[in-house]
């Protein structure tokens, strides 16, 4: 029997997931993407997404029919087990005996012939006993009163369960892994104010509709129809961007010249560049293959895109505003990649701590007299958002925090702002938004301002 292309497309990604530590999404919209029909793209992203997200409880349910623990298993074997799994707990519109045949095929091209028999009777035992296809238990759900359940149910690893519910408390960290669970809308970021209306007009053409931003007046996101279709996506007239992103860089304001120390992807580049079309932007980025990626996206003439470690960062001029989206854990990105809560170990907060206080260090050298920075991350964590920046001001008593509230209540004043409740936002001084409480990713931010 013949493997369909989506389920080896999928099982080929899982594996590069698995061994190289590569990201889902990426492999996803690599070139080799194009290869397959966007409806066999569509279910290998179901696939792929579905196994990460729901890892653990699918290896719950393989161990409970396997005579072999799962760690003794091949990786080629667990992840053909693990996808037939989802689409036996999730996915009620594929026939089990299709399930099964194809992930026994997919064990046996990938050359492991010896585990056929295994694997197929795994296979059969959970393909008779999945009797209940097409969601997950959301009555369990409603009962929940531990982080283990937790855990559990929303299959997020122990110890981050056990953290976020000390940190947020269990309501909201059960919203937290809720949200982590689903798939993300698609959110799009529209250039000047003034082409919006045109632009929707022209989407609606051809055949997307689009809802207003919950966050910020200035997003739109995508109820139907296909974004990436469109003139205006390939144009890069608009670019998709999660809210939450699109805060962050709208809180580092007005200024002449500017600095973004990491800016690799490149959305907070672009919105930096769009709000300050006078102003002199230089986006560094460490990595050459990411800088290529970020000069495509970011084409704005003010722009100028380098290939530099901040750490050792050859401009000797001082910015008026600075923004260090540093690289992170990123806790508060898993539904978009939910692999990481797989990776990611208890003892790498300190290891990522350090290297962010040096990131962060050496921004604040560049940073003019009066001027601004704003550190930022996509983490939940507190090791890698307040403790990186009270630990910076203890060492340079020339910055000061000044209160994201202000800044939130100017975007309000100035009509940017959509969400009502600016309370929710703050952490302190420090803006925090939540995923499941905010319609966005995790993000973090601090203002920093050096004494004039």
């Amino acid at each position: 029997m013949q493997v369909s292309p989506a389920r080896k497309f999928a099982f080929d990604i899982l594996l590069k997931v698995q061994n190289v530590d590569a990201y889902a999404s990426e492999l996803l919209h690599a070139e080799t993407a194009g290869k397959i029909s966007s409806a066999d793209h569509g279910l290998a992203t179901e696939l792929v997404m579905g196994v990460l997200r729901w890892r653990s409880l699918l290896d719950g349910k393989i161990a409970h029919h396997s005579s072999l623990n799962l760690p003794k298993l091949d990786a080629e074997v667990l992840t053909a087990l693990r996808m037939a799994a989802y689409q036996l707990s999730f996915l009620d519109r594929i026939p089990k005996h299709a399930v099964v045949h194809e992930s026994v095929e997919l064990v046996r091209k990938a050359r492991k012939r010896s585990a056929v028999p295994f694997a197929n009777a795994v296979l059969r035992k959970m393909a008779e006993s999945a009797n209940n296809r097409g969601h997950h238990s959301a009555a369990r759900a409603q009962n929940i009163g531990t982080a283990q359940e937790l855990s559990q149910e929303f299959a997020h690893p122990l110890w981050l369960a056990e953290r976020w519910v000390q940190a947020f408390g269990l309501a909201t960290t059960q919203m937290v892994c809720q949200h982590d669970q689903t798939v993300p809308e698609t959110c799009i970021r529209f250039g000047a104010a003034t082409e919006a209306e045109k632009l929707v007009d022209e989407l609606e053409r051809e055949h997307v509709k689009l809802t207003s931003g919950r966050l910020l007046n200035s997003a739109r996101y995508v109820e139907s129809g296909d974004i990436t279709a469109t003139s205006a996506f390939r144009e890069g007239r608009l670019t998709i961007q999660d809210e939450g992103s699109q805060l962050v860089a709208l809180l580092v304001g007005p200024g002449a010249n500017i600095l973004d120390c990491c800016a690799a992807p490149g959305g907070k580049t672009r919105v930096l560049a769009e709000r300050n079309p006078a102003a002199a932007i230089i986006a560094a980025e460490l990595h050459p293959h990411r800088a290529r990626l970020l000069q495509r996206l970011v084409t704005a003439e003010n722009v100028r895109v380098v290939t530099a470690d901040i750490l050792n960062f050859p401009v000797e001029r001082l910015f008026d505003r600075v923004l260090a989206d540093v690289p992170c854990s990123g806790t508060g990105t898993l539904a978009r990649h939910p692999e990481i809560k797989w990776r990611l170990k208890k003892e790498d907060q300190l290891e990522l701590q350090a290297r962010q206080a040096a990131i962060l260090k050496a921004a604040m050298k560049h940073v003019a007299a009066g001027g601004r920075l704003i550190y930022s991350t996509c983490s939940l964590e507190p090791e890698e958002n307040s403790a990186v920046v009270e630990l910076a001001l203890t060492e340079n008593p020339t910055f000061r925090i000044v209160d994201c509230r202000l800044e939130l209540e100017r975007m309000r004043t100035a009509r940017e702002l959509a969400w009502p409740d600016i309370d929710s936002l703050l952490s302190g001084p420090y803006l925090r938004t939540i995923p499941g409480v905010h319609p966005c990713d995790g993000f973090f931010a601090a203002i920093l301002e050096k004494s004039a």
